[in-house]
């Protein structure tokens, strides 16, 4: 079993910054793709960023230049740091991870719980 848990959401002005966390933890042999998405009531969850095992990122046109993705691989967490916070980023965010849970395995893709943002004066 793997488990996900994401940490530092909450309630920040326009033009604000957060840094989420996402730590993973249990039977843990390799992590691939790491990711961070987000969902607003009645859509689709949407990705936010990703990064590759070798750390390469990449992020879609509403958050390039404002958020950056890093991991921690001998923490096996994951860090979404968001800068000039717009009221549109209000939304859960989840982390995502590719997991193999031992070698010669098959990765298992992994979800955390959600953590709430909201951007508001």
């Amino acid at each position: 079993q793997v488990q996900l848990v994401e940490s530092g959401g909450g309630l920040v002005q326009p033009g604000g910054s957060l840094t989420l966390s996402c730590a993973a933890s249990g039977s843990i042999f390799k992590i691939y793709l790491m990711g961070w998405y987000r969902q607003t009531p009645g859509n689709q969850r949407e990705l936010v960023a990703s990064i590759s095992t070798f750390g390469v990122p990449n992020y879609p046109d509403s958050v390039r230049g404002r958020f950056t993705i890093s991991r921690d691989n001998a923490k096996n967490t994951l860090y979404l740091q968001m800068n000039n916070l717009k009221p549109e980023d209000t939304a859960v965010y989840y982390c995502n991870m590719d997991v193999v849970q031992s070698w010669g395995t098959s990765p298992v893709n992994s979800w955390g719980q959600g953590t709430q943002v909201t951007v508001s004066a």
